[in-house]
Parts: structure tokens; C-alpha cells; sequence
């Protein structure tokens, strides 16, 4: 599935297979998942993809020599700068990224930097494996940006936050649900992960938050976290767009309150959480789309229609 322009329907296409280059492995990939950095692609939010542009960062598939291999957002980085050699490889100026400068997982085949890929772990099925590589990174890295927060607010209900709710349920951490007014389904969805409340993303809850985590590409959210937090909380974006973050008085900030974001993901990361996720275990819940529905997945999961996480089988 190729995006030639923002704002277009995927176009459902044939491509040569690729070939790998010096240090990639070839995947014939088994299932993709479905995120909203693709969607934010879609639309335009994100400038200056590779175009065309096969999406799609959340790929497992089966090497050319039998190996099951899942590739990440983090696609490569150049190891030299400031930045990789401090262990923030996440901040590389010359990173290039899985379905946005490099081709993905919307796909039969694809071709990867086989230094970034990961071994899938045993007992995960390669659909509901698929929400690991982007969803779960994601939500990990935030929940170690939280610090040791005892009382966690988790900020729009999707993909992530379903993963990182199981993870902070296994560390003994007290959760905090908030969703789109009005949407009940998301709330009970909440409350089944081990959400102790969950109520509109405009409430406050029954008691201050230590941490909030905000998932909802939505910068009104920023002010309204930033409300529920006890003083030194930390408030941590996880997107990687969000909407502009309206003015707010600085009484919300003070009291040593933090903001502070989340971009992409290491290598360690992954090694860490896909170690962790078979131990607690967590479970992905997904909604399944053959590759040539990989329109009608992004536009439900624009709508808010997806329970937990969208994967592509191919």
C-alpha cells in the first residue's frame, strides 16, 4: 500500500521485491501494525516523508534465513554523533525512520537495518505481536519517563495506553483513566485494564496524580494533566505530533511540576520491554485488517473506532 501524496488514499500496488543491501535483511512480513504516526503521515501533520512512501513501523516477518524479526520505528541512526555516543540514539540529527524516510511494512516484503531489528519474543502470535513495536515502545519509554510514580493518569485510551496500563498494573502503580467525553466504551475499556477510575479527559480525578501520561495527540490535554498533578508530578507527551498547547497560567506549572516529551525510541528500549512483555505478560488486544483495507484501518482509527490496536495481516 503506497502513499504518493498527504491527504490521499493508500493505492494498493505491485512492487518489485526489494533487495537487501549490505547489513539489511530481507522480511517477508506476516503482520504490520497500524499507529497513529502513520496517520499522522496520511495527513499531512508530519512533513516531508519519502514519497512515495510505503507506511507501516510495527512489521513482523520471517527472514531470508528463517529468523522472526520485528522492526521498530527507529529504522537508523549514524552511531558518531553527541547523541548516539550518550546512549540517546533516540535524538540522532541523521535518524531515519520506518515508514516515513524509509519504506515499511504496508507490504509483502520489506528490507530493514538488521542492527534494529528485534528477535519477536516466543508465545506471541505475529499479529498480536505487532502492537509491541511501536505501541508498546512507546508506552514503556513514557512509563520510564514518569519516574516512580505511585498515582498514574493515562491521557486517551488507544493502542499504547492499553500495553503500558498492563506494565504499570505489574509494577504496582495505581492508574488513572481519562478519555473523550462522552466515549463510555473507552472508559469501561479503562476500567477492565486495571484503571481504579476512569472519567472525561476534561475531569479531575479523585485524587492528584504523581504522573500523567498523555497519549491523545491533543495539546489541551497539557493544561488539563497539568491540573490533576500533585506538586513535583510530571506530565510526559507521548506523541510525535501533537496540536498547538494553549496558554495556560503558570500557577499549573509551579510547585517543581515538569513537561516533558517523548521522542521515538532506542535499541535498549526495546531490549528491555520485549524481555519484560512475556514475564507479566502482557496481551495486545487487536483489531485485524487484511493489507488491502490499510485505508479503511487508518480512517477507524482517526474516528476512534479501534479497541486496543490495529494490525495489518498479510
Amino acid at each position: 500500500m503506497v502513499l504518493h501524496a498527504a491527504g490521499e488514499p493508500l493505492r494498493l500496488e505491485d512492487l518489485p521485491v526489494p533487495e537487501p543491501a549490505a547489513g539489511q535483511v530481507r522480511l517477508r512480513v506476516l503482520a504490520c501494525g497500524v499507529c497513529r504516526t502513520d496517520l499522522h503521515i496520511v495527513d499531512g501533520e508530519l512533513p516531508h516523508p519519502k514519497l512515495p512512501l510505503v507506511l507501516g513501523h510495527q512489521i513482523v516477518g520471517v527472514a531470508d534465513d528463517g529468523r522472526r524479526l520485528g522492526v521498530p520505528w527507529l529504522g537508523w541512526t549514524d552511531g558518531t554523533c553527541r547523541y548516539c555516543c550518550s546512549g540517546r540514539e533516540n535524538l540522532c540529527l541523521e535518524a531515519r525512520f520506518t515508514g516515513y524516510d524509509l519504506d515499511g511494512g504496508y507490504a509483502e516484503y520489506a528490507v530493514a537495518d538488521e542492527r534494529f531489528c528485534f528477535p519477536v519474543p516466543e508465545g506471541y502470535p505475529d499479529l498480536q505481536a505487532a502492537p509491541l513495536l511501536c505501541a508498546g515502545l512507546i508506552g514503556y519509554r513514557s512509563l520510564r519517563l514518569a519516574g516512580d510514580a505511585e498515582r498514574l493518569g493515562l491521557y486517551g485510551f488507544g493502542a499504547s495506553a492499553h500495553i503500558v496500563a498492563q506494565v504499570a498494573r505489574h509494577q504496582g502503580r495505581r492508574l488513572f483513566g481519562f478519555v473523550r467525553p462522552g466515549d463510555e466504551a473507552a472508559r469501561e475499556f479503562a476500567l477492565e485494564l486495571g484503571c481504579e477510575w476512569a472519567g472525561d479527559s476534561d475531569e479531575l480525578p479523585p485524587e492528584e496524580l504523581d504522573a500523567a501520561i498523555i497519549f491523545a495527540p491533543a495539546g489541551p490535554l497539557v493544561p488539563a494533566a497539568l491540573r490533576a498533578l500533585a506538586r513535583g508530578g510530571v506530565v510526559v507527551c507521548a506523541g510525535i505530533h501533537m496540536t498547538d498547547i494553549p496558554s495556560f497560567p503558570y500557577e499549573l506549572l509551579w510547585e517543581e511540576r515538569v513537561v516533558r516529551s517523548v521522542a521515538n525510541l532506542t535499541r535498549l528500549d526495546g531490549e528491555e520491554f520485549l524481555a519484560l512483555a512475556p514475564r507479566i505478560p502482557v496481551h495486545t488486544e487487536i483489531e485485524t485488517f487484511p493489507l488491502e483495507a490499510a485505508n479503511e484501518a487508518l480512517d477507524m482509527l482517526r474516528a476512534g473506532e479501534i479497541r486496543g490496536a490495529a494490525v495489518l495481516r498479510i
